[in-house]
């Protein structure tokens, strides 16, 4: 299925809500953060992200106001007497995050890394437009195996819905977690709650289509997990696999997409491209009437679509937990 919400890294919108929740940042999935994602894994063969890229980066956009309170408050995280080198932004996507980090860590290089060569272009530019292109560079990686193919240490790692992208989720911290500093800073944006954008009754189909949208997006979500190369089961008890993975958990705070009816023109083509993308998906996951429903949402000439009713809104929050490597 599609995101949820918008993705940070704008890869956050593809599979479902990211464990049930949503995946906003700028991160991959469908749930962006964005995207907001949520790196690309070279085991994403199903979905073309550089052919995505605008959806992805205005998904993003959406959410930059969070995403800038967010970084203020990594670097309060990271304490005032904290020199701050290095910045990784894994599973980069376009890089709006990656350029926000970099804003917020001025005296940092901020390092996108990601396996699509399309979107790590499209951060180069990114970075040239805002000023940055003297502190933001690029790395291309796939993932999971280049978390432990020199990506050199860092102060700060973010990374958002990328790790539920990968088999074993308690591999990809410990790798994340031995590139930081003693003293470092890990930001993984994982769950929240999925993206609303319509009333429950909506005047056509069946009322709560939202509902089984979610409950579609689990199972689709779910098939993505099973299909990974070595896929393991979990507990999605994030600051629980951080500990295990060696690291002190020592944050965790959420952070709204809140666009309200009626809905500016960005914000109704993002939503109007999500629903597409879960058009695409759902014939073996809805029934008939959803579908037309969805069908009617997508008319762009119809007073009902998403593009013109007046009580469309985009609602949704994304959850950040952090933690510390010892000194």
């Amino acid at each position: 299925m599609s995101p949820h919400h918008p993705s940070e890294h704008g890869k956050d919108a593809v599979h479902g809500n990211g464990g049930g929740h949503g995946g906003g940042n700028g991160g991959r999935h469908g749930h962006g953060h964005g995207r907001g994602a949520h790196g690309h894994s070279s085991h994403d063969t199903d979905i073309d992200w550089e052919r995505m890229a605008p959806q992805l980066e205005s998904g993003a956009e959406l959410q930059l106001p969070g995403l800038r309170d967010t970084a203020a408050r990594l670097r309060g995280l990271l304490g005032p007497g904290r020199e701050v080198r290095r910045v990784l932004d894994i599973g980069s996507g376009p890089g709006v995050m990656t350029c926000v980090l970099a804003e917020a860590f001025p005296e940092a290089e901020a390092v996108a890394v990601d396996g699509s060569t399309g979107l790590l272009d499209l951060t180069r530019k990114r970075a040239e437009r805002l000023g940055l292109a003297g502190r933001v560079s690029v790395r291309h990686a796939e993932l999971p195996d280049g978390l432990d193919q020199g990506l050199g240490t860092a102060d700060l790692i973010w990374t958002s819905r990328t790790v539920h992208h990968l088999g074993d989720q308690q591999r990809a911290l410990e790798s994340l977690a031995a590139v930081l500093r003693p003293g470092g800073l890990l930001a993984l944006c994982e769950g929240g709650l999925p993206m609303r954008f319509l009333p429950r009754d909506i005047g056509i189909g069946r009322p709560g289509l939202q509902a089984r949208l979610d409950a579609a997006g689990d199972e689709s979500f779910e098939a993505m997990r099973a299909d990974l190369p070595g896929s393991t089961r979990v507990v999605e008890d994030w600051p629980a696999l951080l500990t295990r993975a060696g690291l002190v958990p020592s944050d965790a705070f959420s952070f709204l997409v809140d666009h309200p009816a009626p809905l500016h023109e960005p914000a109704r083509g993002y939503l109007h491209g999500y629903l597409a993308r879960v058009r695409d998906m759902a014939d073996e996951l809805l029934d008939a009437e959803d579908r037309k429903t969805l069908d009617l949402l997508l008319d762009a000439e119809a007073p009902e679509g998403v593009l013109r009713r007046p009580d469309v809104f985009l609602l949704t929050a994304s959850t950040v937990f952090t933690a510390v490597r010892p000194a």
